[in-house]
């Protein structure tokens, strides 16, 4: 028996009904379904050990540029780039032309000066002449001895020779002929320490120094020098670190890591999963957890602890943060923690 037109109408209207309730039912929990679904953890504070690392490379320290007081001839050079000088030694003569007719006209007037001390004793001559060729004498003789220095050039330091701009035969210039620099019983490492560090830091600390020239060999040193003068565009301090070096071992120019210890501060620590880069920046964020929802807040790292990073800046003790599921989180996402 087949059913009526009312009967069908009825039951298709009734399966419409039944499949609207279920298209509801679907779409409730396809938004719950749709909550990024995050894992938290809580920040904490404890100490933080204060060891800071930086790098620098390592400078002699004293260093003396080797040139004359105006320009000449070289005639010799006695010293090359490597060699070890003392006090005194010659390093370059130079042209003497200047030097020669300088010396005929000292002796000269040192010769009118002795003749016109005789005459004064026999009253043949007045003390005005001789003071005036004792004024001319010492000119004379002081001028003669500043070109002689300027001529025969010596070091004024023990040390290693390293530059050398110029071969005999060539005229001084801008460049200084040799550069000799001092290393021993110090050598120094400059370098460059935050505004934040200024305060712990004081001279005579002592430092650790490692080079990459010598492996796990540790040197020890000491802060000697605080430059009282911030650099506005990295707002940094210069900072002299001088280092034992009673047998030269190490060199100008070596690459050093200095590790400073500046005892420890109670900072807020977070797990490294929570710290998120923005993209096409260094900018550092993390998601924090208030109520159902996200906030997006700018950190400052400080140093790695195993698994964990120091926060200097943008969270508090207590803070709950995610750690997982950042990727589809934006500052005020509602979220659901995942147990």
């Amino acid at each position: 028996m087949k059913p009526s037109t009312k009967a069908l109408g009825m039951s298709v209207a009734c399966a419409l009904a039944f499949a609207s309730c279920g298209n509801k039912d679907n779409t409730a929990l396809d938004k719950v379904e749709e909550l990024p679904r995050v894992t938290v953890d809580v920040a904490h504070r404890q100490n933080v050990a204060q060891t800071k690392v930086y790098t620098a490379t390592v400078e002699a320290e004293n260093i003396n540029n080797i040139s004359p007081s105006a320009p000449n001839r070289i005639k010799s050079i006695k010293a090359d780039v490597g060699d070890r000088v003392h006090k005194g030694q010659i390093l370059a003569d130079l042209d003497f032309a200047n030097a020669d007719q300088l010396k005929i006209n000292l002796d000269q007037t040192e010769r009118e000066y002795k003749r016109a001390c005789e005459l004064l004793k026999i009253g043949a001559g007045t003390q005005q002449t001789v003071d005036q060729l004792k004024a001319q004498l010492d000119a004379t003789r002081s001028q003669y001895n500043n070109m002689m220095e300027n001529t025969v050039l010596r070091s004024p330091i023990n040390g290693i020779v390293t530059a050398r701009n110029y071969d005999p035969g060539d005229m001084t210039g801008n460049l200084p002929i040799l550069t000799v620099g001092q290393l021993s019983p110090v050598v120094k490492v400059m370098i460059n320490v935050s505004e934040n560090d200024m305060a712990t830091l004081k001279t005579g600390m002592p430092v650790s120094i490692v080079f990459d020239a010598f492996g796990d060999e540790t040197f020890n040193g000491t802060v000697k020098r605080i430059y009282p003068t911030v650099d506005t565009a990295t707002r940094t301090f210069q900072v002299e670190v001088q280092i034992a070096n009673p047998k030269e071992k190490i060199k100008p120019g070596m690459f050093a890591r200095v590790t400073i210890d500046l005892g420890s501060k109670a900072n807020v620590v977070v797990p490294d999963r929570a710290i998120v880069k923005q993209t096409g920046s260094g900018n550092k964020y993390v998601f924090v957890l208030k109520g159902n929802k996200v906030s997006y807040n700018r950190v400052e790292l400080g140093q790695r602890i195993d698994t964990s990073y120091e926060l200097l800046s943008g969270i508090e003790d207590g803070d709950t943060v995610v750690i997982t599921g950042q990727t589809r989180l934006i500052d005020g996402s509602e979220v659901e923690i995942q147990k």
